[in-house]
């Protein structure tokens, strides 16, 4: 008899069950497999998802930020010349601007009409209004300013001359670092006293300045700012769009300048 090689029935059968096992088995581990993935996958979906979302609404928050920061800015340069900064951070040489006399005070040419106009201004809410000072060279501000050193070590000798020159700069600036030698700013007050006009109308000056394309230069409170204390008299001239807005939004010449560089980024 010819033995075949081909399984009895029983073991055909038994074969076939343990085939049907493996299979179940192994169809339950690609279930559990798939679904497994399907909870990681989709979890890692939705937060890679969420995580471009926060970064895109951060991104859009912050130049919303910035747009605000900007919002309603002039269309001026920080370059024009009605902006030149002039500080202790920003000393300066010599300029030399061509100068007009006005009321016996000399300014730069290019605002003398300003000045007449704001000076006219400011004497019809008090009349004892009046310009004290305006350009000043830089040897002129060398020597004011060496004076006002001398002074103070003469009122008070305990002083060195660094801590003379520290109360100076209160209310005077150092040679090259003084907003006179651009011939667009002025001292105009009732007395020729710092700080001693009558704070109302000083307000009121002040108000009305921007009118003519002047700021108070030094308000009150913003000496971190400028480096400057408060100064009553103290007008710089920057143009009027820019006067308005500054004034405003009670922002220093410093402030300002930082904000149309934003803008111009």
């Amino acid at each position: 008899m010819v033995k075949n090689n081909y399984p009895s029935r029983r073991q055909a059968k038994k074969q076939t069950n343990w085939f049907l096992v493996i299979s179940s088995v192994l169809i339950a581990i690609l279930l559990v497999v798939a679904g497994l993935y399907s909870v990681f996958g989709v979890s890692r979906t939705v937060q890679q998802t969420n995580g471009s979302s926060v970064t895109k609404s951060s991104k859009q928050a912050t130049d919303a930020t910035r747009s605000k920061d900007t919002k309603g800015l002039p269309d001026v340069s920080p370059k024009d010349w009605q902006l030149l900064l002039v500080n202790r951070d920003n000393k300066s040489k010599e300029l030399n601007p061509e100068i007009a006399d006005v009321d016996g005070v000399s300014v730069d040419a290019r605002i003398a009409k300003n000045v007449k106009e704001f000076l006219a201004a400011a004497q019809e809410i008090d009349p004892s209004y009046h310009l004290i000072s305006g350009y000043r060279s830089v040897a002129y501000q060398t020597e004011l300013y060496n004076s006002y050193v001398q002074q103070e070590m003469a009122a008070d000798p305990s002083l060195t001359e660094s801590q003379a020159e520290k109360k100076v700069q209160t209310y005077s600036q150092p040679p090259g670092a003084s907003e006179h030698q651009t011939g667009l700013a002025i001292d105009m007050s009732t007395v020729d006293s710092l700080n001693e006009a009558d704070p109302d109308t000083v307000a009121k000056v002040k108000e009305l300045a921007p009118k003519y394309g002047f700021v108070l230069r030094f308000p009150d409170g913003k000496t971190s700012s400028t480096g400057v204390g408060y100064e009553d008299w103290h007008f710089r001239y920057v143009g009027k769009e820019s006067a308005e807005y500054m004034t405003e939004h009670n922002l220093t010449l410093e402030e300002y300048l930082a904000l149309l560089k934003e803008k111009a980024k």
